[in-house]
């Protein structure tokens, strides 16, 4: 049986949240808070195996409840918020950063249209998370913000140089990705492409938070434009993003594919049959298996191909098939991959 503290400031959302979770028999609330200061009590006297987190809560909010519990109880969190005001949702990352794992959109009302995915989203999370062995975490300074240097080169699609980076991620990638970019120096300005499966409305502060830690332009990637070098391109809400010759992006609202949108598995096989082995694909943590398959096409179209692995996957799913196909060339943790990306493109 997993433990679960449930926290937020409303007592609906509490007693909502309780029902879903206890719902699942490998699951039980031992416990509510309906601030931090409470939940950091909770997680002293209950030693839950999970905690759900709200972030906008008073006295203690979520975000400072989370880091304390990370230095003095860790204890895997799961943030689980309603709120898409530009202030929460950056808040909800910068609690990614000091040690929640995964961040979900609270399951809407019983006859709401996805009412019955969100809570297996949910139930499937906490079950995942509970498994990771979380670390204690030291306070520590914010990382400064990065001016961004521009570049408005196309890439050249001429010849067998590695033309463009595609990275895949759901469960965890958050992090992830931004400790990739946060590793990667001036030297490399390939383009680089992102899915990242997360909650609708999360996805602009994503892309924000990504930029205060990368030495290039990060932004949500629009319908026809033109990749261009030293970018990070992020597929928007709703929309699978793909590539088109002449090296401009598409976006598609046709194709839900592996019931998502956007797809890893689109992007892969999109920067496959245009790019073949001038590209590089890579696979993050998530559940799954979005992406497993298109990457072993990408490297035989002659790509390189990465997979993160198991040690630091919050996840294993999306990785690990990947793995299990033989879609990668490489299986390395985000900074080695990095360090393979500088090596294979850097320095053009």
């Amino acid at each position: 049986m997993i433990k679960v503290l449930v926290v937020d400031d409303s007592p609906t959302a509490r007693e909502y949240l309780t029902f879903i979770i206890n719902s699942d028999p490998g699951l039980k609330v031992i416990g509510t808070a309906g601030d931090g200061e409470k939940a950091l009590e909770l997680a002293r006297l209950e030693k839950p195996d999970v905690i759900t987190m709200d972030i906008n809560m008073p006295k203690v909010n979520g975000l400072e409840a989370t880091r304390r519990i990370m230095e003095e109880i860790p204890t895997p969190i799961v943030i689980v918020t309603a709120s898409w005001d530009v202030k929460d949702v950056k808040t909800t990352f910068l609690a990614m950063e000091a040690g929640a794992l995964a961040a979900l959109e609270r399951p809407a009302g019983m006859n709401s249209p996805g009412y019955k995915k969100n809570v297996k989203e949910m139930i499937q999370t906490i079950k995942l998370v509970s498994e990771v062995k979380v670390v204690k975490r030291w306070p520590k300074k914010p990382i400064k913000k990065i001016s961004p240097v521009k570049w408005e080169t196309k890439p050249d699609l001429s010849g067998d140089e590695i033309q463009l980076i595609a990275i895949g991620a759901s469960t965890g990638g958050p992090m992830a990705i931004r400790t990739i970019l946060s590793n990667l120096s001036s030297q490399l300005t390939i383009p680089i492409l992102i899915v990242q499966h997360i909650a609708p409305g999360f996805i602009q502060g994503f892309a924000d938070w990504l930029a205060g830690s990368s030495k290039f332009p990060v932004h949500i990637a629009s319908n026809g434009e033109t990749i261009l070098i030293g970018h990070n391109y992020i597929a928007p809400d709703g929309f699978n993003m793909g590539v088109a010759k002449g090296g401009r992006i598409t976006l598609s609202q046709d194709e839900a594919v592996n019931n998502l949108r956007p797809s890893v598995s689109y992007l892969f096989r999109s920067v496959a049959e245009v790019y073949g082995k001038q590209a590089i694909g890579v696979l993050l943590t998530g559940m799954g298996k979005d992406g497993a398959r298109e990457l072993k096409m990408m490297k035989e179209k002659g790509a390189v191909t990465i997979a993160q692995d198991k040690e630091s996957s919050i996840v294993f799913g999306m990785p690990g098939e990947a793995v299990n196909l033989e879609a990668a060339v490489f299986v390395l943790s985000p900074e080695e991959i990095a360090k393979k990306l500088e090596r294979l493109a850097g320095g053009r």
